[in-house]
């Protein structure tokens, strides 16, 4: 969306609010190089009121993502050592302390810089906050190194040792006192066959000869030579051996750990290694630098027009910390394009359906010739539904007395809205918008099965009308009225 952010941010109340999963943004820095204007001007190192400025400007559009955000929803932000203190009270104050998750440590020149005279920067930052931090939730998402796992016996990746000690000796758990609770059993497990017998037994020294024969040992949890309760029911032991997840080892039952990723740290460095996913060997690359993204943006775009881009791998990093694989993510500093970019790169690698909205003024050619130009390069190998949508201004009044009112006005820009807030594509055919009472017949006859009518205020069916919509299987949705009732309302047109 090509305009300035405040005005796309705007917009986007009427159609996402509360309806947006993951917001990344990568504002100016502020570092007084004039890469921040505020009122039509660049803001240098020069200028007194240089924070108090920036700050304004950053609490403006900050109050909007708050509004856009569902209420699990999160915001990441990056952020250099200019604005980074007053960014984090900053949003202390938007989003509430108490949604605070974590500042993220970002090591994007690995050589350092050489603009210091004292210590040679090599990271940047990011504050992670959350609409509302009881709701939301990351997973882990950081393959783990080869080198922690193990291949178990059924040919899955395990942690090197165990998850922990399910069944033996324990000096923690109660001593049983009730032989048929759903905490006490003993196994009898055959290493070479690998079946398992559950059983209640009363009396630790009483083994069962016969399964020993049979080439079985007794697994069981004691302390001071009494049964002491195991740490899982009985239902619960079955289904993790049914499901092969226990190992048997020394007298002791450990539950294998499966999970072959972790948490992401705090502080993120690059990296390459050989991990798993999805049970198998892969090189997985960290590549947080800048220098290694603005040689791929100018690989796609054949220009080197942007100095600064941010890394898909660690862009995607973020998304992919979102279990959500429909997730709408905004935006509204888009810049080189790498969040939209990254969106549609981990729709590929995992299947998923997420969405992308990205903001962006059109200062020298940003938009067009950056932002929309490497989007649109990468369709060949990365397809996926990209539409540019401008901002726009209606005039209040006009001298021209046969002007149109501004509902008529506004009306004329009701399909864009209607298409950013349902992302589709208005084509006549699936999706349609009634033009009138009079055209209904029309536009029944031409709606594909399965589409949806959008039905502007004023409009009503007949029974008929109604009857013939539900044979095809037709979506009614009305269009919203508060898409422009403030404006009508300043206007004294409602």
């Amino acid at each position: 969306m090509e305009g300035d952010n405040l005005h796309s941010l705007k917009i986007l109340e009427k159609t996402h609010r509360g309806k947006i999963d993951v917001i990344y943004i990568d504002p100016p820095y502020n570092t007084g190089n004039k890469d921040f204007i505020y009122d039509d001007n660049y803001v240098d190192k020069n200028d007194g009121y240089r924070h108090s400025k920036w700050l304004s400007f950053m609490n403006n559009r900050l109050k909007f993502a708050k509004k856009l955000l569902k209420n699990k929803g999160v915001i990441f932000i990056s952020i250099d050592d200019n604005e980074q203190a007053q960014l984090k009270v900053l949003c202390d104050e938007v989003f509430g302390e108490q949604n605070f998750i974590a500042t993220l440590s970002v090591e994007n020149n690995p050589k350092g810089r050489k603009n210091s005279s004292f210590i040679s920067g090599t990271n940047e930052y990011c504050h992670i906050y959350a609409r509302n931090k009881d709701r939301a939730s990351f997973v882990k998402n950081i393959p783990k190194d080869v080198k922690d796992l193990k291949l178990d016996e059924n040919g899955n990746y395990v942690h090197n040792s165990g998850k922990r000690v399910l069944v033996g000796e324990n000096k923690f758990n109660e001593i049983i006192t009730n032989f048929y609770s759903d905490k006490h059993y003993t196994i009898y497990y055959n290493p070479i066959s690998k079946e398992a017998i559950f059983k209640k037994e009363k009396n630790l020294a009483n083994e069962d000869i016969s399964l020993k024969k049979e080439g079985y040992e007794r697994y069981y949890s004691f302390n001071d030579e009494k049964f002491v309760e195991n740490t899982y029911t009985l239902n619960k032991i079955k289904e993790l051996f049914y499901d092969k997840k226990l190992e048997f080892k020394n007298g002791k039952i450990y539950e294998k750990n499966m999970n072959n990723t972790v948490r992401m740290k705090s502080l993120l460095v690059n990296k390459e290694y050989m991990a798993i996913v999805n049970n198998e060997k892969v090189k997985f690359k960290i590549d947080l630098k800048t220098t290694s993204a603005k040689q791929m943006l100018a690989n796609i775009l054949g220009h080197e027009k942007f100095d600064y881009p941010k890394n898909l791998s660690y862009i995607k990093l973020l998304i992919s910390l979102i279990e959500n694989k429909s997730s709408i993510i905004l935006d509204f500093f888009a810049g080189s394009g790498t969040t939209g970019h990254a969106v549609a790169q981990l729709n590929k690698e995992d299947g998923g359906n997420r969405k992308y909205i990205l903001c962006t003024n059109n200062e020298n050619n940003i938009c067009e010739e950056v932002t929309y130009k490497r989007l649109k390069n990468i369709q060949k190998e990365l397809p996926h539904n990209l539409k540019y949508l401008k901002t726009d201004y209606i005039p209040k009044r006009s001298k021209d007395e046969d002007d149109l009112s501004i509902r008529k006005k506004v009306e004329k820009n009701i399909k864009e809205l209607i298409e950013l807030e349902n992302h589709i594509e208005i084509d006549n055919q699936k999706y349609i918008i009634a033009e009138s009472e009079e055209k209904m017949e029309e536009d029944i006859n031409r709606i594909e099965k399965n589409g949806i009518l959008f039905l502007p205020p004023g409009i009503f069916l007949s029974r008929i009308e109604q009857r013939k919509l539900d044979e095809k299987n037709i979506k009614l949705v009305n269009i919203p009225e508060y898409y422009f009732i403030n404006e009508l309302r300043e206007a004294g047109e409602i």
